[in-house]
């Protein structure tokens, strides 16, 4: 899997020129869009200089032989002597050479990257804003930042070019990063075409005032938002986005898919009963792969005959290629969770998830899970594991002490995911879903996208599994308030 780490910082509370308003929030702001691009994120808050420096080494640390890693800034900069430097909230700004001495040296974070020696390196700078320390400095020196040395595999990004100066922004982010967080999540934009989108926008929201600036070593492409479509070699764009996809009535797989796209039983269990893993062995993987799909659509309207062909895959599929037995399987698991245009789905189907991600504990099936994994990467802030990685989940149950096994919170990892979904339950009468605790224990499989072989439960004191458990309507869980 690829790997992406980031470390952003936000420094805007410094305590000797007022605080800036903006940074904080840039970090968060792009805290969130990385993390919804699968980085893993480390994000720093007014940070002082010796928290910097320390989250840097850490940054080396986990970053090292990675995919990509990505440095972002947001507050002061300022260039001394030719060399540039973030000023942190503690930095000592009595003087240049103080201050030299007290801040992150952006050499510092240029050589750091390098020796993690990452495919890609990423640094971002929203830190040209003026100096407010420049007439106790001698002659305040040089404006904005230089320009320095990228080495190979590496993108520095400016929010203004060399000499100028970046505007702190009049809403919640600076001008650029503003315009940064507008376009980063693009589909299928180059790193060097998204900066460009940045740039003409940061020009029109500023007057032309403002202009961000790059220098650039890259030897390959990077997207920050690769759509599934792109990202998929295996099958052909008109098999992932599968409205599209042509159907031959003299191929035999064919057939079998329009039958399944009836939605109509009559039509769609004898076309799976008389599928047999000769027939499927003449079909190409793109037909498969369809066909796999449209298994799970039909499976979710409860046709009889796809919910045992699911349930009874492993036999189904005896005597099939490897790789045509992976097509299915691939189609099946890829149905769960996009929409017929390749879009991933507001909700998934959950209705058959369970019985579909069972066959995870077979060894032999291992590659289609990493597929699906794959395929979400650019989705895993919405999920609490990656679906297609078999990371077990353990949850606490705390039930109420009045008898009546209501459930009044839930964690996760140590953390409370019991959120109040609509405020109408929200009454001292709260009205229930009443099951039992195996029946609970599914629900919660199901709305929580993780299968159930995967899930240990604790509760906070002895349920049996017949016994009935009360979750308050209204209440969803949720990773996030």
């Amino acid at each position: 899997m690829t790997r992406l780490t980031a470390l952003v910082i936000g420094n805007g509370d410094y305590p000797k020129t007022g605080t800036l308003k903006n940074p904080t929030n840039d970090a968060e702001d792009l805290s969130a869009k990385l993390r919804a691009g699968g980085f893993d994120v480390t994000t720093m808050l007014n940070a002082k200089v010796a928290e910097m420096s320390k989250a840097l080494k850490a940054f080396r640390t986990t970053a090292k032989d990675g995919d990509v890693g990505l440095f972002f800034f947001a507050g002061h900069g300022v260039q001394i002597e030719g060399e540039n430097f973030l000023i942190a909230v503690d930095t000592d700004v009595s003087d240049e050479t103080d201050a030299k001495f007290s801040s992150l040296a952006l050499n510092k974070v240029i050589e750091t990257m390098e020796k993690a020696n990452t495919s890609t390196s990423i640094i971002i700078l929203d830190a040209c804003r003026n100096n407010p320390w420049e007439r106790a400095w001698r002659g305040g020196g040089p404006r904005g930042l230089a320009p320095v040395y990228a080495p190979r595999g590496t993108l520095i990004a400016y929010s203004t070019s060399p000499g100028q100066l970046a505007d702190d922004g009049k809403g919640r982010n600076g001008a650029y990063t503003a315009a940064l967080l507008q376009h980063i999540d693009a589909a299928d934009v180059t790193i060097e075409a998204m900066f460009k989108r940045v740039r003409n926008t940061l020009s029109a929201s500023t007057s032309q005032k403002q202009i961000s600036w790059e220098h650039t070593s890259l030897s390959g492409e990077f997207y920050f938002n690769l759509s599934v479509a792109s990202r998929i070699s295996d099958y052909s764009a008109s098999a992932i986005k599968d409205r599209t996809f042509v159907l031959d009535d003299a191929k035999y797989s064919h057939g079998v898919i329009k039958a399944l796209k009836s939605l109509t039983w009559p039509k769609q269990n004898p076309a799976i009963d008389g599928l047999t893993a000769a027939k499927a062995n003449k079909a190409g993987t793109d037909s498969l792969f369809v066909l796999g799909r449209n298994i799970t659509q039909a499976a979710d309207g409860n046709s009889n005959s796809a919910c045992a062909y699911i349930n009874n895959f492993m036999t189904k599929t005896t005597g099939m290629a490897p790789e045509k037995r992976k097509a299915v399987l691939d189609g099946m698991l890829f149905e769960v969770f996009f929409d017929p245009d390749g879009a991933l789905r507001e909700q998934p189907k959950k209705r058959v998830f369970n019985d579909i991600f069972a066959l995870q504990l077979f060894e032999e099936l291992k590659s289609s899970f990493e597929f699906i994994a794959g395929c979400l990467v650019g989705n895993i802030d919405r999920y609490f594991c990656l679906p297609g990685k078999s990371h077990p989940v353990s949850v606490d149950i705390t039930l109420s002490s009045d008898g009546e096994n209501a459930v009044t919170d839930v964690h996760i990892d140590g953390r409370s995911v019991l959120r109040l979904d609509d405020p109408d339950y929200d009454t001292p009468d709260k009205m229930y879903r009443k099951q039992t605790r195996t029946s609970f224990e599914a629900t919660l499989s199901n709305e929580m996208v993780v299968p159930s072989h995967l899930l240990t439960f604790t509760y906070n004191r002895i349920v049996k599994p017949g016994d009935v458990i009360n979750f308050p309507f209204g209440y969803v869980l949720s990773k996030t308030a």
